[in-house]
């Protein structure tokens, strides 16, 4: 379906210096995939998926689209546009126009379809996405995770070939996110061929067929999501898929701000969409720091969150133990968590709840 040949991307800093920000990126896109695109910040993700709509024309390089070279001189750009969908991570809806008129405006304007033909196929599109109650309503009148189904109805509107979504979640707040994914699996279930720059892992290893590592200006690896997310080639790859986000306090003593320590932990639970986990760590703590630790201060206090297992777990571990150092309490304490793990260390002993 898509060819792409040497594809660079390359901007000229106020001093005059060359910042290239794709380098010599190369793949076939096959109709039907759905291919993820994963990385660090800075990569050149989203500029990827720009160059290959023309959004920002590459500097060099080809993409051939359904057997003809858009960047060709001469190319119709509507052309692509019509077959080539984009939704973007701001959503970019007309605030002025009803959110039924935002969906039938392309339609209307580019395809020449007829007012009641657009407006009824909007009304289907809109109920595909669980928004036909709000047809009539303005988007200053909808959350962001609505906002961005609507915006995903607008861009099938126009019977695209092909959907690009530039990080569709990333504006959303953390309880918004699994409406917009739960829209985008039923279009991959519906063979909807699709590239998604995304930082959901796991989203990106339920629903893709392939999954694109890009890592300084190229596609760094290029596999299944099992090959990419369990057996990665290349050490960058590796390191980027196991991340492991953890919220680390040394206490010390009696004095420590554990209204501190919980706000903290808010913040990392909502920061990570993770916010189910909130109570039970904060019962955790809580039951942790009025008995067992209360005598063996110091002690580390870890929450962690692993974006591959997406196993989310508060560590207790106190240097110079040998054992286990929960005793009695463990019964006390299972109803709080999934498991207990009871492992020693290098430095000392250590008792996981995993949430």
């Amino acid at each position: 379906m898509i060819t792409i040949k040497h594809l660079s991307k390359q901007f000229v800093n106020p001093d005059g210096s060359i910042f290239k920000v794709l380098k010599d990126v190369n793949c076939d896109i096959q109709r039907g995939e759905v291919i993820s695109i994963i990385g660090p910040s800075g990569t050149g993700k989203s500029t990827f998926l720009r160059a290959l709509n023309l959004l920002d024309p590459p500097t060099g390089g080809e993409i051939i689209f359904d057997g003809e070279n858009i960047l060709a001189k001469g190319y119709p750009l509507n052309k692509m546009r019509q077959k080539m969908g984009m939704v973007f991570q701001s959503f970019n809806l007309f605030e002025h126009l009803s959110i039924l008129d935002n969906v039938t405006y392309a339609p209307m304007k580019l395809r020449g379809t007829a007012r009641a033909e657009a407006e009824a196929e909007a009304m289907t599109l809109l109920r595909k996405v669980g928004m036909g109650e709000k047809a009539g309503a303005m988007p200053s009148d909808l959350s962001g995770g609505q906002k961005q189904r609507v915006a995903i109805a607008r861009c099938l509107a126009m019977h695209p070939e092909v959907i690009l979504f530039d990080e569709p979640t990333s504006a959303l707040d953390p309880t918004m996110v699994g409406e917009v994914l739960s829209v985008m699996r039923q279009l991959a279930s519906e063979g909807m061929t699709m590239l998604i720059v995304t930082h959901e892992m796991k989203f990106a290893r339920d629903v893709s067929t392939r999954i694109f590592f890009m890592n300084e200006g190229i596609i760094y690896e290029d596999g299944t999501p099992q090959q990419i997310f369990e057996n990665p080639v290349h050490s960058a790859t590796k390191q980027f898929v196991q991340r492991i986000h953890k919220l680390v306090f040394e206490v010390d003593g009696a004095d420590y701000d554990m209204l501190g320590i919980h706000t903290q932990m808010a913040a990392f639970c909502n920061k990570y969409n993770i916010a189910a986990k909130r109570e039970a760590a904060d019962k955790i703590v809580d039951f942790m720091t009025g008995s067992v630790m209360a005598s063996r201060y110091p002690y580390t206090l870890r929450l962690t969150y692993s974006e591959m297992s997406e196993i989310v777990a508060l560590d207790f571990m106190k240097e110079g133990v040998q054992q286990s150092f929960i005793g009695e309490v463990k019964d006390s304490l299972r109803p709080l968590c999934q498991e207990i793990v009871e492992e020693p260390t290098t430095r000392g002993f250590r008792v996981k709840c995993i949430l």
